[in-house]
């Protein structure tokens, strides 16, 4: 394998304008495989935190945007193209593919604070839980351990985006002597962009990954019927006034009965 560098342009979006030409520009992309890969980052990610970042790695393009939830606030969703078309629109369509890794606290983040139901997810967890279904009664798999055993990743690569997490949590993690509120601080530090922008641009090979392989499954189209039911359940629960942010089942890996 080739030893490539990641090297997605990325781009911060923090204004109207500029968010209506990116939102014009994804509205219509390549639906089969997956245009859009997306990641959220925030204090505390969820309805008792707050949403800072919105990332965006659009694959046929392979650029990446960074959208300043913490400055744009509610106009990141409302804000209408032409021909009424928003951010909020695009996450919540159906008929337009959005992969992520672990669904569950962007979508309890982004239904609590904008009114943001989401569909059209693909969840790049479930996906690997799938391909490991009699694994999946232990622990969830994390985006760490799905980049670090990944074959099309290559070991530059792997260096690369395990330096930007590090760059990263010296700067956001208490642990590590940093401070989350730092995502807040404008404008954005080149090590949360790149924090940030790694993340999406790996995406697009772990989703290729597993579907690779479920695609060579004998369960035919088992696989895709169980994961869009359990994504849809994730959802669902996330959005539930009783939803635990920090509950013990999203550290398992249970899967919604087989």
């Amino acid at each position: 394998m080739e030893d490539t560098s990641l090297k997605s342009n990325i781009t911060v979006i923090d204004s109207e304008k500029s968010l209506v030409t990116l939102v014009d520009s994804i509205a219509s992309l390549a639906v089969d495989p997956p245009s859009l890969y997306i990641n959220l980052e925030g204090i505390s990610l969820s309805r008792h935190g707050s949403i800072s970042i919105l990332s965006v790695h659009v694959a046929p393009t392979k650029e990446t945007y960074l959208i300043d939830i913490h400055t744009l606030k509610g106009a990141a969703f409302s804000t209408t193209t032409s021909d009424g078309t928003s951010l909020k629109t695009i996450l919540e369509t159906s008929t337009i593919p959005k992969v992520i890794f672990d669904i569950r606290n962007d979508s309890d983040a982004l239904f609590a604070h904008f009114e943001v139901s989401v569909d059209g997810i693909i969840d790049v967890q479930l996906m690997e839980m799938e391909t490991h279904w009699y694994l999946s009664h232990k622990v969830a798999p994390s985006l760490v351990s799905c980049i670090d055993t990944s074959s099309s990743i290559s070991s530059k690569e792997k260096a690369e985006w395990h330096e930007a997490k590090q760059d990263g949590h010296r700067l956001l993690a208490p642990w590590c002597g940093g401070e989350f509120e730092l995502l807040n601080e404008r404008p954005i530090k080149p090590e949360i962009t790149r924090y940030c922008g790694f993340d999406v641009e790996l995406l697009v090979r772990l989703y290729s990954d597993y579907n690779s392989e479920l695609q060579k499954s004998t369960k035919g189209r088992q696989w895709q019927d169980h994961i869009i039911e359990e994504t849809k359940r994730r959802i669902k629960l996330s959005q539930r006034p009783d939803n635990n942010t920090y509950s013990s089942s999203k550290v398992t890996g249970i899967l919604a009965k087989r």
